[in-house]
């Protein structure tokens, strides 16, 4: 039987706020273990929480830039569990009254667009961290820190309507590109503050009636969602075929096996006897409040790809790559205030640059080449002291060493050569080395013309200009 997945990710946000969602500690990351604490987020008896407008108001642009409709009237729950990381034995969150709801985030998956749908996004608080030494003389042990409980969340639910690993990294790129350009999330996947579980389940293809899910967890890269789910619809669709049964499950991502292993049973939501927080009065949004946060947002991914494409006349899927992060688009932009050839910059950025950044698994904010060395060194090709062959070398050894453009090739002798005389030299120097090619040459086996280019080049060691080079050839031949 043919199977098709449906797919619901659940992606929970850090803010990037100074303090706690009800506690004036510090937020930030890095800290000494425990230091960044206080009665209120560690669950001391006779402590109140205090709501973090600020918090309010990034979670209000987050649901104005994915569509979705603010309710005028939420309410913070208590969601009760019992876990070493949860020092008051409850978590507050928000559960039948969520702030925003219905709203979509579009995707674009090998050139289709797609709307995914957002069930809801509500504010809730962090837990803490286990950390777990596993070499210690005494035998294995664990602890606590509570830096990180009480720091705001916000959880952003989307609707059953992933069908792929292709399309889950495409929304999860797209929705952490809105939470940055919003500034309200930097998006940091291994210091857990961009974090996402997945709910997958197999159906019988034209079935309506949903199939029994597994949630996935423990993923912290594109890349692994991808692979955990698509190692889970292998695992799902193999069970379903021998007859077996699919079981409600939690299970965990082993990136270094490729699996998923199970961790428990899933509770449902009415186990966490989830009841309104007799602590926090329920929270009203004065609609005038929200037009100003709206009239505020800056410019988001899908509008300024709108714009590089309008203004920059540079192709659909350029942009698409260029607005992929608000560094990127940054940097991009950059450039072109000192190199104004939007294509070319395009071009560099997402062939020389990006290849670099992938294969040393760096961000574009890491990258040792500045947007206006990038340009220099256009400037110089563009000006024929070097040669687009040549320049790929140079951005190689910029990347490398962090060193500007004239440096590099003041340093490696590699100016390029625009002396017609000594290229006159070399273009006879090859003609007379290939005597049966210049017979079939002139016999009208015109496609041999490239080959007496290339080897022009390889003699001056790609330092000749190339558009020289054709046009004394084209004489002389």
């Amino acid at each position: 039987m043919e199977y098709e997945p449906v797919i619901g990710l659940e992606v929970h946000a850090q803010l990037l706020t100074q303090s706690k969602i009800f506690c004036g500690c510090s937020t930030l990351f890095g800290a000494e273990p425990n230091t960044h604490t206080c009665a209120v987020c560690t669950g001391l008896p006779g402590s109140l929480p205090v709501l973090n407008q600020k918090v309010v108001e990034y979670t209000i642009r987050a649901a104005l830039a994915t569509h979705c409709r603010i309710a005028p009237y939420s309410q913070f729950a208590r969601k009760n569990y019992f876990y070493p990381d949860l020092p008051k034995g409850y978590q507050i969150s928000q559960y039948e009254l969520p702030l925003a709801t219905e709203g979509y985030v579009e995707i674009q998956v090998d050139g289709q667009k797609k709307r995914i749908g957002l069930i809801r996004i509500h504010m809730e608080e962090d837990a803490g961290k286990l950390l777990h030494d596993l070499s210690s003389d005494r035998g294995a042990s664990s602890y606590v820190d509570f830096n990180r409980t009480g720091v705001p969340l916000i959880e952003i639910v989307s609707a059953p309507e992933i069908q792929t690993s292709e399309e889950a990294s495409a929304y999860l790129r797209k929705l952490r590109a809105i939470l940055m350009f919003l500034d309200i999330c930097d998006g940091n996947m291994e210091e857990g503050s961009f974090r996402c579980d997945a709910n997958i389940s197999l159906r019988p293809k034209g079935q309506q009636a949903l199939g029994v899910k597994t949630e996935l967890k423990n993923m912290n890269s594109f890349r692994n969602v991808q692979k955990a789910l698509d190692y889970e619809i292998r695992r799902q669709t193999a069970l379903l075929d021998q007859g077996e049964k699919v079981i409600q499950e939690t299970r965990l991502w082993d990136a270094a096996r490729g699996v998923t292993a199970s961790m428990r049973g899933k509770e449902e939501a009415h186990d966490y006897r989830y009841f309104p927080d007799p602590d926090l009065v329920p929270l009203g949004i004065d609609p005038q409040w929200i037009e100003k946060i709206r009239a505020a947002l800056p410019e988001l991914p899908d509008t300024k790809k709108e714009r590089f494409i309008r203004d920059y006349g540079i192709p659909d899927y350029d942009a698409e790559i260029l607005t992929s992060s608000k560094a990127l688009a940054n940097y991009y932009e950059d450039c072109l205030r000192s190199y104004e050839k939007p294509k070319i910059v395009s071009n560099w950025i997402m062939s020389e640059l990006l290849r670099e950044l992938k294969r040393d698994e760096r961000e574009i904010e890491e990258c040792p080449v500045p947007a206006r060395h990038l340009s220099e060194m256009l400037q110089m090709m563009e000006d024929g002291v070097i040669s687009g062959k040549i320049a790929k070398s140079v951005f190689e050894e910029m990347y490398r060493t962090g060193k500007r453009a004239p440096e590099v090739v003041k340093e490696k002798g590699w100016v390029q050569v625009s002396d017609s005389s000594e290229i006159d030299r070399m273009i006879d120097q090859v003609l007379a080395a290939n005597p049966k090619e210049v017979e079939a040459y002139r016999k009208g086996k015109d496609k041999l013309f490239g080959f007496f280019v290339g080897q022009v080049m390889k003699a001056t060691q790609g330092k000749a200009n190339p558009q020289l080079v054709n046009e004394l050839l084209k004489k002389k031949l």
